[in-house]
């Protein structure tokens, strides 16, 4: 017995998590089992452990992206097939990864048309950068080379996502629309919101697509590719935070973010993506910054007060991971103090992402 294989891919903020855990429970409520992997450069993804909390069986690919662990990422569907017998997969790429139609689509297709049966691969359009990078603005908020990564994503598409309609007024909608339609005239575009479920049933509609979808695949110079991603620092870092007091875990999350947030507008270093997720006492909070020109929000609320939680920082930002890390460290810590609690830091890991370098790549369909 087949699994459906379906990757939601996008720009790091896009809205890929909530956008598949929204799409997961669509498919639970309609009887179908569903496993979930993840992805990213670093390890301890905070993208798991949201989509764990709400209940999913989730798998994760750690330290490098699904085309240059192809192997694992196989390995790991194949143990959610083993353990939880899945009608679906639904796979979440790295958000600065492209080129997956050659490196992941093809290679499934092709080497294990026995396992799955790939659906139309649909990648989501990050409204605040997309504006500026279709456009051609010269403050686009990435360098050149960074945009060039965006723009290639969109180009592999078998259909296009507009996520965060509720964000966004009719004009706006329908300038994206336009020039998405003017770049790819023959790429379908779904509106949604992940966040309110508006346009839901119309993504579920293009994914349950049959045909012969997952062919676009890229010319793609590996060079620019490669340094447009080493131009992001990444970083992932977990404490804990201790108070004598309850705090509210909430306002924590946004603080430490919008600290950061400031911090960064300083330097002028574009955000790609801030998350931090709060995890206690059966509690669990998300808060993010998707860009430099939009508000950091509490995407997912706990509404509750605590002394004690874990907590998980990701920062994908245009700027040098030391620089980061100081501004992380000193954003926690000042957030931490305002609210009469310590926190004690583990593990943080800072780097530039390496040059990719996929287990498969397929030159034509």
């Amino acid at each position: 017995m087949t699994m459906r294989f379906v990757m939601i891919g996008g720009f790091l903020g896009a809205g890929k998590t909530t956008t598949i855990g929204r799409l997961a429970a669509m498919y639970q409520a309609q009887g179908l089992k569903v496993g979930i992997v993840t992805n990213d450069q670093a390890s301890d993804l905070v993208d798991t452990h949201t989509l764990r909390n709400q209940g999913f069986d989730v798998g994760e690919v750690a330290g490098a992206c699904f085309c240059c662990h192809f192997n694992e990422l196989t390995a790991t569907t194949e143990k959610l097939s083993e353990q939880q017998h899945p009608d679906i997969i639904i796979a979440e790429p790295v958000g600065s990864c492209t080129d997956l139609v050659a490196t992941v689509v093809q290679p499934l297709k092709h080497m294990h048309q026995d396992q799955f049966e790939v659906a139309p691969y649909g990648v989501i359009l990050k409204p605040s950068h997309g504006r500026r990078i279709l456009k051609g603005e010269a403050n686009a908020g990435f360098s050149p080379k960074a945009a060039y990564i965006f723009e290639k994503q969109l180009e592999e598409a078998d259909f296009l996502i507009l996520n965060r309609i509720d964000e966004l007024s009719s004009e706006e909608i329908q300038e994206l629309e336009s020039l998405l339609q003017h770049k790819h005239p023959d790429i379908p575009i779904v509106k949604i919101s992940a966040l309110s479920g508006q346009g839901m049933e119309q993504l579920q509609e293009a994914i349950n697509q049959t045909g012969e979808f997952g062919n676009r695949i890229l010319e793609l110079d590996y060079d620019i590719y490669a340094e447009g991603e080493a131009e992001l620092g990444w970083l992932n870092s977990s404490l804990q935070v201790q108070a004598n007091t309850p705090f509210d875990l909430d306002a924590l999350l946004l603080d430490i973010i919008e600290r950061l947030r400031q911090r960064l507008a300083e330097t002028n270093a574009e955000t790609a993506h801030l998350k931090t997720i709060g995890v206690g006492d059966s509690a669990h909070a998300v808060a993010n910054l998707i860009s430099s020109d939009t508000p950091a929000q509490v995407s997912l609320a706990s509404g509750r007060q605590l002394t004690q939680v874990d907590i998980i920082v990701n920062a994908r930002v245009a700027i040098a991971p030391e620089t980061l890390t100081e501004l992380v460290h000193a954003s926690v810590n000042d957030a931490v103090k305002s609210v009469s609690a310590v926190a004690d830091f583990g593990e943080t890991q800072s780097f530039r992402p390496g040059r990719p370098v996929p287990t498969h790549r397929y030159q034509s369909s």
